[in-house]
């Protein structure tokens, strides 16, 4: 009986500290949760990120990162798989898994639709915008069985409607994209909860800005390295097109598709430095051709003329995010070592 005792303690010692280990604060732990069985999520559910977490491909936290959720970011839930993990989908479709734990994230519910309002399935996915116009700025996608709640025909190009998650924007009238059902039932009176607020995050600063991005490079840590890689998916990279995905992923920026271009835009959208020194968290860095480990392999090279070979970011302190062979592992972090600093021309910032 004493030996029962004990292994029980053991077990609860265990399992609470596998919860704790599910955030990004310890991502060296693998811990595939196990204990209780997957339990679907209502249609009417959205997550708030409380906190910067990682989008996993399964319930583990040895599974691969699909990307970071940052804070104020709203995902649809979509299953409780069990006491640790949700099972979410984010405003640009991707799914994935993400830590339970009330310090990553929040759970609300929408509110009951208007009961004179009108329901409608989509048929295929299309936008929810901000403004009835294809120049509103996208809220998010409508996917094909979702269904929504008409609240008023615009015009004869738009509905503004309700999705399950409480969210309102504007979509296509179409009827490629949705198809208008009945009335909505009006529905039994119900105790009205305490809203949960929702964050309305500022718009961010330049340093958040950065972060964001530097998080999402991180995410892509190990991708492999392919010379000339494709600029349309993110199953390899090259230098350039590693540096242009991950601010397309965190800033909606698209950078020109090579190294030599993208050093022409940092000179002229912004201000170029040569003194490693003055670069800031962020910047990018260009280097020319590897000529040796010393610095008199370099002597007597204009590097002002000099022809861009590699470009990565600064990370502060000395680092460097970047990917340029395939026998390093690809995406990686480096030290600023003599090396890279006897090859670097010059660097810059992209966000300001």
């Amino acid at each position: 009986m004493i030996t029962t005792y004990k292994q029980v303690a053991a077990t609860l010692l265990v399992s609470a500290t596998l919860a704790v280990s599910l955030g990004v604060s310890a991502p060296q732990q693998a811990f595939a949760a196990t204990a209780g069985a997957s339990v679907t999520a209502t249609a009417s559910q959205t997550g708030i990120i409380q906190s910067s977490v990682r989008l996993r491909t399964s319930p583990s936290t040895g599974s691969s990162v699909i990307k970071y959720l940052q804070t104020g970011d709203q995902v649809i839930i979509l299953e409780k798989t069990n006491s640790y993990w949700y099972k979410v989908r984010t405003a640009s479709g991707e799914v994935g898994y993400t830590s339970a734990d009330d310090q990553y994230i929040s759970v609300v519910t929408a509110p009951a639709a208007p009961s004179s309002a009108q329901t409608a399935v989509i048929e295929s996915t299309v936008r929810l915008r901000e403004t009835p116009s294809t120049s509103g700025t996208t809220l998010g996608y409508l996917y094909e069985g979702d269904q929504v709640v008409i609240l008023e025909k615009t015009n004869s190009y738009w509905y503004k409607v309700q999705t399950s998650q409480g969210t309102v924007g504007y979509t296509s009238s179409s009827s490629q994209y949705i198809s208008v059902g009945g009335a909505v039932p009006a529905p039994a009176p119900t105790p009205t909860p305490t809203p949960v607020p929702t964050p309305t995050p500022a718009p961010p600063a330049s340093s958040a800005i950065i972060d964001k991005v530097i998080a999402a490079g991180m995410g892509y840590l190990g991708t492999p390295y392919e010379f000339g890689s494709s600029r349309s998916n993110t199953s390899t990279f090259d230098c350039s097109d590693f540096i242009r995905q991950i601010f397309i992923d965190a800033a909606n920026l698209k950078l020109p598709a090579d190294s030599r271009q993208q050093g022409t835009w940092v000179k002229e959208n912004s201000t170029a430095v040569t003194d490693i020194s003055a670069l800031k968290r962020g910047d990018l860095m260009f280097f020319m051709d590897y000529k040796g480990s010393s610095a008199s392999a370099y002597a007597g090279i204009n590097k002002s003329t000099a022809r861009i070979t590699h470009v990565a970011m600064y990370m502060g302190d000395g680092q460097i995010l970047h990917t340029y062979s395939v026998s390093s592992g690809g995406v990686r972090v480096d030290k600023l070592s003599a090396s890279w600093m006897n090859r670097f021309l010059y660097g810059g910032s992209v966000i300001r």
